[in-house]
């Protein structure tokens, strides 16, 4: 176990861009408060989450993992960092310096690192000031402890009190994801494949506060159950950070066929990509999202062309959200692996996209061409629209 864990029941939890939404703030702060509370409730234990003055503390109790706490916390969105607190009883100084010490010895037994002081008095009644409180502490830690030392410009160790109503001492931050929290700025459907690319695209966009949906299309026999569920899982990975996700998983099958059969080859990836994208808006409609989001970065491929995204955008009526779009494939692997979807987009199950690949797709659509080789599909593509709507199967992922 490490050095104090089992010293800790309480968390301070630090927001960034929040703090600066003025007087929408505690819209902001409730809307966080409530995305802890619900992701806590999952896990065994006690959980008192309340808001103090620009703050937000996590209390636990009963049967409840240290290390189980602090991954949940590191997935939601909105904090920043997550500080393991020993709470004190507020009293005169000598209490506090003793309180200080024990911190010390428990946290950072036999340390040779630098430190420095930083006290945030809040509780004005406290009969010294920060900067007094500071530098007594400094020096009681150095006459306790010879053998650390002061840097006031690059300490090893941050020891942070607040006295409020009572006195808190941490000296770690723990990184959170940043953001906002999920849910402050609307909803948006994610077309989600099995790939590397759109769980980073969903992770991004709901960063900053948006909750998703997903459609999925699906190619039996072409892509196997395999395939389906490696994009449930991932659904599953990305929902750890966003909360549950609606999936719309859609048999694409004889739409596809189709368009292979009566559109020149060349143009299938466009094409199809078209009414990928007239489908998923449709449930977006219904679900009453607010725009499309997909993981397509310039020039990546054939049909993320400049060229390219202007004929698929022209089918769409609602936004289309682009998170990718100036990242090279390095950049996104990186964030793949940070939030654990790598290893599953690699498995080697393959969506519809690739199945029906042509061997030299258009990278220059015209999008007049595009829609004069639609008229080929007048006869039944309608029809196998609506029945492809009409038989997606929508899970609840989480």
């Amino acid at each position: 176990m490490e050095n104090g864990i089992d010293m800790y029941d309480t968390f301070l939890i630090k927001y960034g861009e929040i703090g600066l939404k003025g007087k929408n703030r505690n819209i902001f702060e409730d809307a966080l408060a409530a995305r802890i509370r619900g992701v806590l409730k999952g896990l065994e234990g006690e959980f008192e989450v309340t808001k103090e003055r620009g703050r937000i503390y996590v209390r636990c109790a009963g049967s409840w993992g240290y290390d189980e706490v602090i991954s949940s916390l590191t997935r939601i969105f909105g904090i920043v960092g997550i500080c393991p607190v020993v709470v004190y009883e507020t009293g005169d100084f000598e209490k506090l310096k003793s309180d200080m010490l024990d911190y010390v010895r428990k946290e950072h037994p036999g340390s040779h690192e630098t430190f420095k002081v930083k006290v945030r008095r809040v509780n004005k009644a406290f009969p010294m000031t920060s900067m007094q409180l500071d530098a007594a502490l400094g020096e009681a830690i150095l006459n306790e402890f010879p053998d650390m030392h002061v840097d006031v410009h690059h300490p090893d160790i941050m020891f942070d009190v607040e006295i409020r109503g009572q006195v808190s001492i941490y000296s770690k931050v723990i990184p959170g994801p940043g953001g906002m929290p999920v849910g402050t700025n609307g909803k948006a459907m994610l077309l989600l494949s099995g790939g590397i690319d759109s769980p980073v695209a969903g992770w991004m966009v709901a960063k900053r506060g948006v909750t998703l949906d997903a459609t999925y299309f699906h190619a039996p026999p072409y892509t196997s159950e395999r395939a389906k569920q490696k994009v449930i899982d991932l659904a599953k990975i990305v929902s750890r950070y966003t909360g549950p996700i609606r999936l719309h998983i859609v048999n694409f099958t004889d739409i596809q066929l189709y368009i292979y059969d009566q559109c020149p080859h060349e143009e299938l990836t466009i094409i199809m990509r078209r009414y990928m994208m007239k489908i998923a808006e449709q449930f977006a409609l219904e679900d009453g999202d607010l725009g499309l989001v997909t993981g397509e970065s310039i020039g990546q491929v054939a049909s993320q062309t400049m060229q390219s995204l202007l004929c698929t955008n022209d089918v769409c009526t609602l936004p289309v959200y682009r998170p990718l779009i100036g990242f090279d494939k390095n950049d996104i692997v990186e964030i793949s692996k940070k939030i654990d979807t790598y290893d599953t987009s690699i498995l080697p199950y393959e969506d519809c996209c690739t199945i029906f690949v042509a061997k030299h797709p258009v990278t220059k659509p015209n999008l007049k061409i595009i829609e004069r080789s639609e008229t080929h599909l007048k006869e039944k593509i309608d029809d196998l629209v609506k029945t492809a709507i009409e038989t997606t199967e929508t899970i609840m992922v989480k």
